[in-house]
């Protein structure tokens, strides 16, 4: 079993910051590949970007040049750091941890880009 325990997020005003962690216990590789997920009101899950065990990452074009996946495998935890922040940003955000035997889900963290 994985555990996954999303944080940081909140309320930001359009142009701010905001870094969201995500520590995951359990049967884990801690340089496993894990990903980030958005689900905005009325939508369905994206994908945001993902980081894989060598540190390679990618992102959806939405996202692009605004957010950074990093990790920190001696903390089991991987990072969003979100900059340039739009309304358009504003979801629930999912880390997620891929392993041969499924993919496993956080229960998110809250953004909300508002003025």
């Amino acid at each position: 079993q994985v555990h996954l325990v999303e944080s940081g997020g909140g309320l930001v005003q359009p142009g701010g910051s905001l870094r969201l962690s995500c520590e995951a216990s359990g049967s884990i590789f801690s340089a496993a590949a894990m990903g980030w997920y958005r689900q905005a009101p009325g939508n369905g899950r994206e994908f945001v970007g993902a980081i894989i065990s060598d540190g390679s990452t990618n992102y959806a074009d939405s996202v692009k040049g605004r957010f950074t996946i990093s990790r920190d495998n001696a903390k089991n935890t991987v990072y969003l750091q979100m900059n340039s922040l739009k309304p358009d940003d504003t979801a629930l955000y999912y880390c997620a941890y891929y392993s041969a035997s499924g993919t496993y889900w956080g229960q998110g963290t809250h953004v909300t880009v508002s003025s």
